[in-house]
Protein backbone atom coordinates (compact mmCIF):
# COMPACT_ATOMS: atom_id res chain seq x y z
CA UNK A 1 0.00 0.00 0.00
CA UNK A 2 2.78 2.45 0.95
CA UNK A 3 4.70 1.67 -2.24
CA UNK A 4 1.59 2.14 -4.38
CA UNK A 5 0.79 5.42 -2.67
CA UNK A 6 4.35 6.62 -3.17
CA UNK A 7 4.13 5.87 -6.86
CA UNK A 8 0.80 7.70 -7.07
CA UNK A 9 2.06 10.81 -5.31
CA UNK A 10 5.18 10.90 -7.48
CA UNK A 11 3.00 10.54 -10.58
CA UNK A 12 0.75 13.31 -9.27
CA UNK A 13 3.69 15.71 -9.03
CA UNK A 14 4.87 14.82 -12.54
CA UNK A 15 1.33 15.35 -13.83
CA UNK A 16 1.09 18.79 -12.25
CA UNK A 17 4.50 19.79 -13.56
CA UNK A 18 3.40 18.84 -17.08
CA UNK A 19 0.07 20.72 -17.05
CA UNK A 20 -0.51 23.15 -19.96
CA UNK A 21 0.66 26.71 -19.36
CA UNK A 22 -2.88 28.03 -19.83
CA UNK A 23 -4.00 25.85 -16.91
CA UNK A 24 -1.13 27.11 -14.76
CA UNK A 25 -2.12 30.70 -15.51
CA UNK A 26 -5.78 29.96 -14.79
CA UNK A 27 -5.06 28.33 -11.42
CA UNK A 28 -2.67 31.11 -10.48
CA UNK A 29 -5.32 33.71 -11.30
CA UNK A 30 -8.04 31.84 -9.40
CA UNK A 31 -6.15 30.54 -6.39
CA UNK A 32 -2.96 32.54 -5.98
CA UNK A 33 -2.50 36.02 -7.42
CA UNK A 34 -4.21 36.96 -10.65
CA UNK A 35 -2.75 40.44 -10.69
CA UNK A 36 0.73 38.89 -10.70
CA UNK A 37 0.03 37.21 -14.04
CA UNK A 38 -1.45 40.45 -15.36
CA UNK A 39 1.50 42.55 -14.21
CA UNK A 40 4.07 40.10 -15.60
CA UNK A 41 2.33 40.23 -18.95
CA UNK A 42 1.91 43.99 -18.96
CA UNK A 43 5.42 44.89 -20.09
CA UNK A 44 6.41 41.53 -21.51
CA UNK A 45 7.90 39.69 -18.54
CA UNK A 46 5.60 36.68 -18.70
CA UNK A 47 7.55 33.48 -19.27
CA UNK A 48 6.86 29.89 -18.28
CA UNK A 49 10.12 28.53 -16.94
CA UNK A 50 9.91 24.74 -16.70
CA UNK A 51 13.45 23.62 -15.93
CA UNK A 52 16.75 25.00 -14.70
CA UNK A 53 20.33 23.86 -14.32
CA UNK A 54 23.42 25.81 -13.38
CA UNK A 55 23.31 29.28 -14.94
CA UNK A 56 20.44 28.48 -17.31
CA UNK A 57 16.65 28.59 -17.22
CA UNK A 58 14.50 26.93 -19.91
CA UNK A 59 10.97 27.99 -20.80
CA UNK A 60 8.02 25.95 -22.09
CA UNK A 61 9.04 26.70 -25.68
CA UNK A 62 12.56 25.38 -25.16
CA UNK A 63 14.17 28.82 -25.12
CA UNK A 64 17.22 29.11 -22.89
CA UNK A 65 17.98 32.08 -20.65
CA UNK A 66 21.10 33.09 -18.74
CA UNK A 67 20.21 33.81 -15.11
CA UNK A 68 21.66 37.09 -13.85
CA UNK A 69 19.10 37.39 -11.05
CA UNK A 70 19.86 34.18 -9.10
CA UNK A 71 16.58 34.26 -7.23
CA UNK A 72 17.49 37.68 -5.81
CA UNK A 73 20.65 36.06 -4.46
CA UNK A 74 19.05 32.86 -3.16
CA UNK A 75 20.55 30.62 -5.87
CA UNK A 76 24.29 31.08 -5.21
CA UNK A 77 25.45 27.83 -6.81
CA UNK A 78 23.19 27.97 -9.83
CA UNK A 79 20.02 25.96 -10.17
CA UNK A 80 19.76 22.41 -8.81
CA UNK A 81 23.40 22.04 -7.83
CA UNK A 82 24.05 18.27 -7.63
CA UNK A 83 26.07 18.48 -4.39
CA UNK A 84 23.28 20.31 -2.58
CA UNK A 85 20.65 17.93 -3.98
CA UNK A 86 22.77 14.96 -2.84
CA UNK A 87 23.01 16.36 0.68
CA UNK A 88 19.23 16.83 0.89
CA UNK A 89 18.66 13.28 -0.40
CA UNK A 90 21.10 11.96 2.21
CA UNK A 91 19.08 13.63 4.95
CA UNK A 92 15.87 12.13 3.56
CA UNK A 93 17.41 8.67 3.28
CA UNK A 94 18.61 8.86 6.89
CA UNK A 95 14.94 8.97 8.04
CA UNK A 96 15.83 11.39 10.85
CA UNK A 97 13.05 13.03 12.88
CA UNK A 98 11.68 16.27 11.45
CA UNK A 99 10.63 19.20 13.67
CA UNK A 100 10.62 17.18 16.87
CA UNK A 101 12.05 20.16 18.84
CA UNK A 102 12.47 18.10 22.00
CA UNK A 103 16.06 16.91 21.63
CA UNK A 104 19.41 18.14 20.32
CA UNK A 105 19.72 17.38 16.59
CA UNK A 106 22.89 16.68 14.63
CA UNK A 107 22.44 18.77 11.50
CA UNK A 108 21.42 22.07 13.15
CA UNK A 109 24.27 21.65 15.65
CA UNK A 110 26.77 21.01 12.86
CA UNK A 111 25.49 23.95 10.81
CA UNK A 112 25.66 26.35 13.76
CA UNK A 113 29.30 25.35 14.35
CA UNK A 114 30.07 25.70 10.63
CA UNK A 115 28.62 29.20 10.47
CA UNK A 116 30.51 30.18 13.63
CA UNK A 117 33.74 29.05 11.97
CA UNK A 118 33.29 31.32 8.94
CA UNK A 119 31.69 34.28 10.70
CA UNK A 120 33.62 37.57 10.75
CA UNK A 121 35.90 38.08 13.72
CA UNK A 122 38.03 40.84 15.16
CA UNK A 123 40.67 41.18 17.87
CA UNK A 124 38.59 44.04 19.28
CA UNK A 125 35.55 41.82 19.72
CA UNK A 126 35.09 40.38 23.25
CA UNK A 127 33.82 37.06 21.85
CA UNK A 128 32.92 35.52 18.51
CA UNK A 129 29.64 35.27 16.66
CA UNK A 130 29.00 31.70 17.66
CA UNK A 131 25.35 31.44 18.73
CA UNK A 132 22.89 30.77 15.89
CA UNK A 133 19.13 30.55 15.62
CA UNK A 134 17.61 29.08 12.45
CA UNK A 135 14.38 30.01 10.68
CA UNK A 136 12.96 29.84 7.17
CA UNK A 137 13.17 33.37 5.73
CA UNK A 138 15.25 36.51 5.95
CA UNK A 139 12.26 38.40 7.32
CA UNK A 140 11.95 35.95 10.21
CA UNK A 141 15.67 36.18 10.94
CA UNK A 142 15.47 39.98 11.05
CA UNK A 143 12.53 39.71 13.44
CA UNK A 144 14.58 37.39 15.62
CA UNK A 145 17.50 39.81 15.65
CA UNK A 146 15.24 42.71 16.63
CA UNK A 147 13.67 40.65 19.42
CA UNK A 148 17.13 39.77 20.72
CA UNK A 149 18.06 43.45 20.80
CA UNK A 150 14.92 44.32 22.75
CA UNK A 151 15.53 41.47 25.21
CA UNK A 152 19.16 42.49 25.75
CA UNK A 153 18.73 46.25 26.04
CA UNK A 154 15.09 46.56 27.21
CA UNK A 155 14.87 49.59 24.93
CA UNK A 156 11.90 50.22 22.60
CA UNK A 157 13.24 51.89 19.47
CA UNK A 158 15.15 50.90 16.32
CA UNK A 159 17.12 52.99 13.84
CA UNK A 160 17.46 51.98 10.19
CA UNK A 161 18.37 53.57 6.88
CA UNK A 162 16.12 55.01 4.23
CA UNK A 163 15.94 52.67 1.21
CA UNK A 164 17.12 49.83 3.40
CA UNK A 165 15.24 46.58 2.84
CA UNK A 166 14.88 44.00 5.61
CA UNK A 167 11.80 41.93 4.80
CA UNK A 168 8.03 41.58 4.79
CA UNK A 169 6.97 40.55 8.30
CA UNK A 170 5.80 43.27 10.69
CA UNK A 171 9.10 43.56 12.53
CA UNK A 172 11.14 43.55 9.32
CA UNK A 173 8.81 46.06 7.67
CA UNK A 174 9.22 48.41 10.62
CA UNK A 175 12.91 48.85 9.76
CA UNK A 176 12.47 48.84 5.98
CA UNK A 177 12.73 52.20 4.25
CA UNK A 178 9.83 51.81 1.84
CA UNK A 179 7.20 54.56 1.80
CA UNK A 180 4.64 52.16 0.28
CA UNK A 181 4.44 50.32 3.61
CA UNK A 182 2.44 53.11 5.22
CA UNK A 183 -0.69 51.04 4.52
CA UNK A 184 0.50 48.72 7.34
CA UNK A 185 1.10 51.46 9.91
CA UNK A 186 1.63 51.60 12.82
CA UNK A 187 4.71 49.41 12.47
CA UNK A 188 6.42 50.16 15.78
CA UNK A 189 8.91 52.55 17.26
CA UNK A 190 11.59 53.21 14.69
CA UNK A 191 13.43 56.08 13.00
CA UNK A 192 14.67 56.03 9.42
CA UNK A 193 17.74 58.13 8.61
CA UNK A 194 19.52 58.81 5.29
CA UNK A 195 21.98 56.13 4.22
CA UNK A 196 25.61 56.98 4.88
CA UNK A 197 25.15 59.67 7.55
CA UNK A 198 26.59 58.45 10.86
CA UNK A 199 26.05 61.83 12.55
CA UNK A 200 22.29 61.50 12.18
CA UNK A 201 22.47 58.04 13.70
CA UNK A 202 24.38 59.44 16.67
CA UNK A 203 21.70 62.09 17.15
CA UNK A 204 19.19 59.27 17.64
CA UNK A 205 21.47 57.17 19.86
CA UNK A 206 22.02 60.09 22.22
CA UNK A 207 18.42 59.64 23.40
CA UNK A 208 19.53 56.26 24.80
CA UNK A 209 16.27 54.53 23.92
CA UNK A 210 17.50 52.70 20.80
CA UNK A 211 17.72 48.92 21.11
CA UNK A 212 19.53 48.43 17.81
CA UNK A 213 20.72 50.04 14.62
CA UNK A 214 20.10 47.73 11.66
CA UNK A 215 21.82 48.28 8.30
CA UNK A 216 22.84 46.37 5.22
CA UNK A 217 26.59 46.59 4.50
CA UNK A 218 25.53 47.30 0.90
CA UNK A 219 21.96 48.36 0.21
CA UNK A 220 20.84 45.80 -2.35
CA UNK A 221 17.15 46.50 -2.92
CA UNK A 222 17.78 50.19 -2.31
CA UNK A 223 19.79 50.43 -5.53
CA UNK A 224 23.13 48.67 -4.79
CA UNK A 225 24.36 51.55 -2.65
CA UNK A 226 27.86 51.05 -1.27
CA UNK A 227 28.68 52.52 2.15
CA UNK A 228 30.85 55.64 2.36
CA UNK A 229 34.38 54.94 3.56
CA UNK A 230 34.42 54.37 7.32
CA UNK A 231 30.63 54.56 7.68
CA UNK A 232 29.99 51.07 9.05
CA UNK A 233 32.96 51.24 11.43
CA UNK A 234 31.76 54.59 12.77
CA UNK A 235 28.23 53.28 13.31
CA UNK A 236 29.68 50.31 15.17
CA UNK A 237 31.74 52.65 17.38
CA UNK A 238 28.69 54.78 18.13
CA UNK A 239 26.57 51.76 19.01
CA UNK A 240 29.17 50.59 21.50
CA UNK A 241 29.39 54.06 23.01
CA UNK A 242 25.64 54.34 23.61
CA UNK A 243 24.89 50.74 24.58
CA UNK A 244 22.99 49.95 21.37
CA UNK A 245 23.28 46.70 19.44
CA UNK A 246 24.52 46.84 15.85
CA UNK A 247 22.72 44.43 13.49
CA UNK A 248 24.03 43.83 9.99
CA UNK A 249 21.61 42.31 7.50
CA UNK A 250 23.73 40.18 5.15
CA UNK A 251 20.73 38.34 3.71
CA UNK A 252 21.68 39.39 0.18
CA UNK A 253 25.39 40.17 0.57
CA UNK A 254 26.55 37.24 2.69
CA UNK A 255 28.28 33.94 1.82
CA UNK A 256 30.65 35.19 -0.85
CA UNK A 257 28.39 37.44 -2.92
CA UNK A 258 30.65 40.51 -2.64
CA UNK A 259 34.03 38.77 -2.81
CA UNK A 260 34.44 38.08 0.91
CA UNK A 261 32.45 35.64 3.01
CA UNK A 262 30.59 38.64 4.44
CA UNK A 263 30.49 42.16 3.03
CA UNK A 264 31.22 43.72 6.43
CA UNK A 265 34.71 42.17 6.37
CA UNK A 266 35.80 44.78 3.80
CA UNK A 267 35.18 47.43 6.44
CA UNK A 268 36.75 45.50 9.32
CA UNK A 269 33.41 45.42 11.12
CA UNK A 270 32.01 42.62 13.29
CA UNK A 271 28.40 43.36 14.25
CA UNK A 272 26.66 42.29 17.43
CA UNK A 273 24.16 40.34 15.33
CA UNK A 274 24.58 39.02 11.78
CA UNK A 275 21.55 38.03 9.68
CA UNK A 276 21.78 35.40 6.93
CA UNK A 277 19.31 33.86 4.48
CA UNK A 278 18.93 33.56 0.67
CA UNK A 279 22.29 32.03 -0.34
CA UNK A 280 22.27 29.78 2.73
CA UNK A 281 19.52 27.75 1.04
CA UNK A 282 21.77 26.64 -1.80
CA UNK A 283 18.80 27.38 -4.03
CA UNK A 284 16.86 24.35 -2.80
CA UNK A 285 15.47 24.51 0.74
CA UNK A 286 14.66 27.84 2.45
CA UNK A 287 16.67 28.57 5.59
CA UNK A 288 17.78 31.69 7.45
CA UNK A 289 19.69 32.47 10.61
CA UNK A 290 20.77 35.20 12.90
CA UNK A 291 24.12 34.80 14.66
CA UNK A 292 25.25 36.60 17.78
CA UNK A 293 27.74 36.53 20.65
CA UNK A 294 27.28 34.15 23.60
CA UNK A 295 27.14 37.01 26.13
CA UNK A 296 24.25 38.65 24.29
CA UNK A 297 22.44 35.33 23.88
CA UNK A 298 22.78 34.60 27.58
CA UNK A 299 21.45 38.01 28.51
CA UNK A 300 18.39 37.55 26.30
CA UNK A 301 17.66 33.83 26.56
CA UNK A 302 20.14 32.41 29.04
CA UNK A 303 17.85 31.05 31.76
CA UNK A 304 15.46 28.12 32.04
CA UNK A 305 12.60 30.62 32.05
CA UNK A 306 13.73 32.50 28.91
CA UNK A 307 15.45 29.90 26.72
CA UNK A 308 12.28 29.33 24.66
CA UNK A 309 10.99 32.90 24.55
CA UNK A 310 11.90 33.04 20.87
CA UNK A 311 11.00 29.84 19.06
CA UNK A 312 9.57 28.53 15.80
CA UNK A 313 8.40 25.10 14.66
CA UNK A 314 10.56 25.05 11.53
CA UNK A 315 13.83 26.06 13.16
CA UNK A 316 16.71 23.93 11.97
CA UNK A 317 14.82 21.45 9.81
CA UNK A 318 17.16 18.65 8.70
CA UNK A 319 16.63 19.13 4.96
CA UNK A 320 17.30 22.86 5.21
CA UNK A 321 20.38 22.33 7.36
CA UNK A 322 21.69 19.68 4.97
CA UNK A 323 21.30 22.10 2.07
CA UNK A 324 23.05 24.87 4.00
CA UNK A 325 25.94 22.66 5.07
CA UNK A 326 26.42 21.52 1.48
CA UNK A 327 26.25 25.09 0.19
CA UNK A 328 29.00 26.31 2.52
CA UNK A 329 31.11 23.27 1.64
CA UNK A 330 30.76 23.87 -2.12
CA UNK A 331 31.54 27.59 -1.79
CA UNK A 332 34.67 26.84 0.22
CA UNK A 333 35.87 23.77 -1.70
CA UNK A 334 35.56 25.42 -5.12
CA UNK A 335 36.95 28.81 -4.11
CA UNK A 336 33.82 30.73 -5.04
CA UNK A 337 34.48 33.61 -2.63
CA UNK A 338 37.79 34.53 -4.27
CA UNK A 339 36.23 33.83 -7.66
CA UNK A 340 33.43 36.31 -6.95
CA UNK A 341 36.05 38.92 -6.08
CA UNK A 342 38.07 38.31 -9.26
CA UNK A 343 35.18 37.99 -11.69
CA UNK A 344 33.39 40.87 -9.99
CA UNK A 345 36.23 43.17 -11.01
CA UNK A 346 35.93 41.96 -14.61
CA UNK A 347 32.16 42.30 -14.55
CA UNK A 348 32.30 45.86 -13.26
CA UNK A 349 34.94 46.84 -15.85
CA UNK A 350 32.91 45.37 -18.72
CA UNK A 351 29.64 46.93 -17.52
CA UNK A 352 31.25 50.36 -17.37
CA UNK A 353 32.78 49.92 -20.82
CA UNK A 354 29.50 48.81 -22.42
CA UNK A 355 27.44 51.62 -20.86
CA UNK A 356 29.99 54.45 -21.13
CA UNK A 357 28.56 57.57 -22.74
CA UNK A 358 25.06 56.20 -23.18
CA UNK A 359 22.39 58.86 -22.50
CA UNK A 360 20.28 56.50 -20.38
CA UNK A 361 23.02 55.48 -17.94
CA UNK A 362 24.05 57.56 -14.93
CA UNK A 363 26.31 55.16 -13.00
CA UNK A 364 27.47 51.58 -12.68
CA UNK A 365 28.40 50.56 -9.13
CA UNK A 366 28.84 47.41 -7.10
CA UNK A 367 31.19 44.90 -5.57
CA UNK A 368 31.88 41.26 -6.26
CA UNK A 369 28.86 39.78 -8.03
CA UNK A 370 26.36 42.41 -6.93
CA UNK A 371 26.10 45.39 -9.31
CA UNK A 372 23.59 48.08 -10.12
CA UNK A 373 23.13 50.04 -13.36
CA UNK A 374 21.41 53.32 -12.50
CA UNK A 375 19.53 55.18 -15.20
CA UNK A 376 20.26 58.85 -15.82
CA UNK A 377 16.55 59.73 -15.70
CA UNK A 378 14.91 61.00 -12.51
CA UNK A 379 15.38 58.55 -9.66
CA UNK A 380 11.77 58.53 -8.56
CA UNK A 381 9.66 59.30 -11.64
CA UNK A 382 7.19 56.81 -13.09
CA UNK A 383 8.64 57.39 -16.56
CA UNK A 384 12.14 56.51 -15.37
CA UNK A 385 10.87 53.31 -13.73
CA UNK A 386 9.08 52.34 -16.96
CA UNK A 387 12.27 52.89 -18.94
CA UNK A 388 14.21 50.67 -16.53
CA UNK A 389 11.59 47.93 -16.89
CA UNK A 390 11.72 48.35 -20.67
CA UNK A 391 15.48 47.83 -20.59
CA UNK A 392 15.08 44.70 -18.45
CA UNK A 393 12.46 43.34 -20.88
CA UNK A 394 14.90 43.97 -23.71
CA UNK A 395 17.46 41.82 -21.91
CA UNK A 396 14.84 39.12 -21.34
CA UNK A 397 14.03 39.07 -25.04
CA UNK A 398 17.74 38.47 -25.64
CA UNK A 399 17.87 35.56 -23.22
CA UNK A 400 19.01 37.32 -20.04
CA UNK A 401 17.02 37.21 -16.79
CA UNK A 402 17.46 40.10 -14.37
CA UNK A 403 15.30 42.71 -12.64
CA UNK A 404 15.26 46.21 -11.17
CA UNK A 405 15.90 46.75 -7.47
CA UNK A 406 12.77 46.83 -5.29
CA UNK A 407 13.17 50.21 -3.56
CA UNK A 408 14.99 51.97 -6.38
CA UNK A 409 13.21 50.85 -9.56
CA UNK A 410 15.47 52.89 -11.84
CA UNK A 411 18.44 50.69 -10.94
CA UNK A 412 18.91 47.42 -12.84
CA UNK A 413 20.50 44.72 -10.73
CA UNK A 414 23.24 42.43 -12.01
CA UNK A 415 23.36 39.51 -9.56
CA UNK A 416 24.46 36.22 -11.15
CA UNK A 417 25.14 32.96 -9.30
CA UNK A 418 28.63 32.58 -7.87
CA UNK A 419 29.43 29.90 -10.47
CA UNK A 420 29.61 32.65 -13.12
CA UNK A 421 32.23 32.25 -15.85
CA UNK A 422 33.92 34.81 -18.09
CA UNK A 423 31.86 33.63 -21.07
CA UNK A 424 28.68 34.48 -19.15
CA UNK A 425 29.95 38.00 -18.50
CA UNK A 426 30.59 38.48 -22.22
CA UNK A 427 27.15 37.12 -23.15
CA UNK A 428 25.45 39.46 -20.69
CA UNK A 429 27.43 42.50 -21.80
CA UNK A 430 26.83 41.73 -25.49
CA UNK A 431 23.09 41.58 -24.81
CA UNK A 432 23.23 44.82 -22.80
CA UNK A 433 25.13 46.58 -25.57
CA UNK A 434 22.55 45.45 -28.12
CA UNK A 435 19.64 46.57 -25.90
CA UNK A 436 21.16 50.02 -25.46
CA UNK A 437 21.86 50.30 -29.19
CA UNK A 438 18.55 49.06 -30.59
CA UNK A 439 15.87 48.67 -27.89
CA UNK A 440 16.41 51.34 -25.22
CA UNK A 441 18.38 53.97 -27.12
CA UNK A 442 17.14 56.97 -25.14
CA UNK A 443 14.33 58.34 -23.01
CA UNK A 444 11.87 59.21 -25.78
CA UNK A 445 12.49 56.08 -27.82
CA UNK A 446 12.10 53.90 -24.73
CA UNK A 447 8.82 55.54 -23.70
CA UNK A 448 7.49 55.15 -27.24
CA UNK A 449 8.43 51.46 -27.10
CA UNK A 450 6.66 51.07 -23.78
CA UNK A 451 3.56 52.79 -25.16
CA UNK A 452 3.41 50.58 -28.24
CA UNK A 453 3.78 47.47 -26.13
CA UNK A 454 1.05 48.51 -23.71
CA UNK A 455 -1.34 49.22 -26.60
CA UNK A 456 -0.62 45.79 -28.08
CA UNK A 457 -1.19 44.09 -24.73
CA UNK A 458 -4.49 45.94 -24.31
CA UNK A 459 -5.66 44.91 -27.79
CA UNK A 460 -4.67 41.30 -27.09
CA UNK A 461 -6.76 41.37 -23.90
CA UNK A 462 -9.78 42.89 -25.67
CA UNK A 463 -9.57 40.41 -28.53
CA UNK A 464 -8.96 37.46 -26.24
CA UNK A 465 -5.56 36.65 -27.72
CA UNK A 466 -3.10 34.67 -25.61
CA UNK A 467 -0.02 36.55 -24.34
CA UNK A 468 2.82 36.34 -26.83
Amino acid sequence: MTEDLSQRTAALVREHLAMPRERVHSLTTTNLNGKLVESLNLLGYLRDFVSASGMELVDAHGRRYLDFLAGYGSVPLGHNHPAVAAAVRAAIDAVVPHFILMAPEALPAALAARIAAISPRSSAQPSELSMAFFMSSGSEAVDGALKLARAVTRRPRFVAAQRGYHGATFGAMAVTGDARLEVFEPLGERTLVPWGDAALIEAQLQKRDVAAVILEPIQAEGGVNLPPAGYLAEVQRLCRRYGTLFILDEVQTGLGRTGTWFACERDGVVPDVLVLAKALSGGLVPISAYVTRPDLWRKAYGTLATCELHCTTYRGGPLACAAALATIEVIEATGLVARADKLGEQLGTRLRAVTAGHPLIREVRGRGLLWGIELAASKDGVAAALIAQWLVVGLLERGIVTQVTTLSPTVIRVEPPLILEEAHIERFCDALRDVLATHATGTIASLVGVGKHLIKQRLDAVLGRAPS
